[in-house]
């Protein structure tokens, strides 16, 4: 009777994990112009593979128990590698540990799959206790770089603060997204390092970094915004000044604090920047996503910032482990303008949404910016109604 019964169960564990990897996903229209979101989401635990979760030795597990739990699939980079779309996703256990993989696909909105073992990130030689939100940035050194936060118990923290943390910039980089060379980690004037980005050029012969200073772990403190530095050095990589070029600001999105999400993309109008920002509300704190575009020479120099958020989450993407949280650290531009956005939403699964450069750039250039309180508001409303009046006959 055992063995029946799990024969039974893995039968039916293999057959609903094929249907799921091989679900299509479609477009939720008729959308807002902007982009496409899609019906399904493109990763969840439940996409990881039952060899990684479950003893499938009938001898060692007759009742087939899965024995790594898989806790949420979320926040991922990505890279086009071999004509597929890549994402390199922070997986976290029941653990509560975080760690990489990749699950590939060949269209970049369905049909993903995770290569078959996680990625081994070596260390810098000093014990870290999670590693995750790796970005990808493939830099015209010819290296594929990751930069993720690196996180580790606050040593001066009381006995009684078992929360407190040290968070820093991991660096490593590969040439195969498997081997993984691991770099000393960022070093900036701050405290704390989280959400760092590499631009994949070279700026005066030099790397350059988009950074998150913070005072706290949890808090920004005196720090926070979208930084700007330079080092000579990528092995070890030091940025002695960091340019505030997008600030946090009072009762707006990303008033608590914000962070770079993906590396930038570089259009003929600037570079488009895809970020988060946070608030917090009484229910907790909540993350959303907003665009801006810096000076195709000048990065330091913000040209054109649409007021509000471009990402907010909605419906489903409300509810998981940390929740009303949608987060992006990825995203891919094809050559042919087809934009693939990676986010994830409440700390749990990963969506997508399309859209293309063309798209973003109209949003970026002709979206009014944020006036700074309710009149101005009011005003750019009424601009919009006033110029509509000659065409209300047609809706």
């Amino acid at each position: 009777m055992m063995k029946k019964t799990f024969k039974e169960r893995l039968s039916q564990l293999s057959e609903h994990y094929s249907q799921l990897i091989g679900r299509a996903n479609e477009p939720r229209g008729p959308g807002n112009g902007i982009y496409l979101r899609y019906l399904h989401p493109i990763l969840t635990a439940a996409h990881t593979p039952l060899f990684w979760r479950y003893d499938l030795d009938e001898q060692s597990n007759p009742f087939l128990m899965e024995r790594f739990g898989i806790n949420g699939v979320f926040n991922a980079g990505a890279i086009k590698w071999n004509n597929n779309y890549i994402l390199m996703v922070r997986v976290e256990g029941w653990d509560r540990k975080s760690f990489f993989a990749i699950a590939e696909s060949p269209n970049g909105i369905d049909n993903f799959r995770f290569w078959d073992a996680p990625i081994y990130m070596p260390d810098t030689g000093v014990p870290e206790t999670n590693i995750y939100d790796i970005r990808l940035t493939h830099h015209e050194d010819g290296w594929i770089y990751g930069l993720f936060c690196t996180e580790k118990k606050d040593p001066d923290a009381p006995p009684a603060d078992q929360s407190a943390a040290v968070a820093q910039c991991g660096i490593a980089r590969t040439h195969d997204l498997v081997n993984w060379e691991r770099l000393a980690d960022l070093q900036t004037g701050s405290p704390q390092q989280r959400n760092v980005v590499l631009h994949p050029e070279f700026v005066a012969g030099k790397y350059a970094f988009y950074t998150r200073p913070q005072d706290g772990f949890i808090s920004a403190g005196t720090g926070g915004g979208v930084g700007f530095g330079l080092s000579t050095s990528i092995t070890n990589a030091v940025v002695d000044k960091e340019t505030i070029i997008d600030p946090r600001l009072y009762h707006t999105i990303n008033e608590a604090k914000n962070g770079l999400g993906p590396g930038p993309i570089k259009t003929r109008l600037g570079w488009l920047h895809l970020a988060h920002g946070v608030r917090n509300t009484a229910a907790g704190l909540r993350y959303t996503l907003y665009l801006f575009m810096t000076d195709l020479h000048d990065l330091t120099k913000v040209i054109y910032k649409p007021g509000g958020y471009f990402i907010a989450p909605k419906g489903e993407e409300r509810i998981g482990d940390v929740s009303n949280v949608v987060f992006s650290n990825g995203w891919i531009a094809d050559e042919d303008g087809r934009v693939f956005i990676y986010y994830a939403s409440s700390d749990t699964r990963m969506h997508v949404a399309t859209t293309t450069i063309e798209q973003l750039l109209d949003y970026v250039v002709n979206t009014p910016e944020d006036e700074g309180n309710s009149s101005g508001s009011v005003k750019t409303l009424q601009r919009i109604i006033d110029g509509n009046q000659p065409y209300l006959h047609t809706i």
